[in-house]
């Protein structure tokens, strides 16, 4: 897991894993007073807000608030909060795996190739004036039911409770950097490594005192 947020320091829009603990109770609990200790349960991600970066690239797209941006994935709707899109060859609006970027009604934004692009911050879609769309922007008052799907996508069994929330503004021109503390993680998996080493040497000596044990018991014997 730590590994997995190094890696992705510098993904655009990655959402850190962390994870969450509970109490592992022995059977000698009723009698030993520190017969518990700290496990780990199960990851959760960290869905907060990652610093907003000036790009000055038109396609590049951020979100200041919550929420996500909807694209049609090979096998339903996914949602990502990387907004490095592209146009794609027949004018979609696209992300870098090529998957199409939905507007309001689930349609593809569909843009005029050569002219400049304004979007606002509410999503709509601006060509020479005119509107062309607006973008989906996906929000769920709980993100529990939200699963990571690989190339920072997300996939939900349910549908957004709402689309295009008022406390959500889209910028153009800024993409949103990774929530993964890179000096953070590198830090934590270095310690993990040497608590890793330290339990294996503990590990080692425990079996050599066994094995002198059975030794020494071996030589009084005879």
């Amino acid at each position: 897991m730590l590994a997995n947020n190094v890696a992705n320091a510098t993904t655009g829009g990655y959402k850190s894993d962390r994870e969450f603990y509970s109490l592992y109770v022995s059977p000698e609990a009723d009698s030993q007073p520190n017969a518990t200790m700290p496990v780990i349960a199960r990851p959760w991600t960290d869905f907060s807000q990652g610093l907003l970066r000036p790009t000055g690239n038109p396609l590049d797209l951020a979100l200041q608030g919550q929420g996500f941006f909807s694209v049609n994935g090979p096998s339903g709707r996914l949602y990502t909060r990387n907004g490095s899109f592209r146009v794609a060859a027949n004018g979609s609006l696209v992300t870098t795996d090529g998957y199409a970027v939905r507007g309001a009604g689930g349609g593809a934004v569909t843009v005029a190739a050569g002219s400049p692009l304004e979007i606002s911050t509410d999503g709509t879609v601006r060509q020479d004036g005119n509107v062309i769309g607006q973008l989906e922007i996906a929000d769920f008052t709980s993100t529990a039911g939200l699963a990571k799907q690989g190339g920072n996508y997300f996939q939900s069994a349910r549908p957004p409770d709402r689309t295009g929330p008022p406390d959500t503004s889209v910028r153009q021109g800024q993409l949103e950097d990774s929530n993964a503390g890179a000096a953070e993680a590198a830090g934590r998996l270095i310690s993990v490594m040497r608590q890793f080493e330290m339990l294996q040497k503990a590990v080692s000596l425990g079996a050599e005192m066994n094995q002198h044990a059975i030794q020494d018991v071996a030589r009084v014997g005879q």
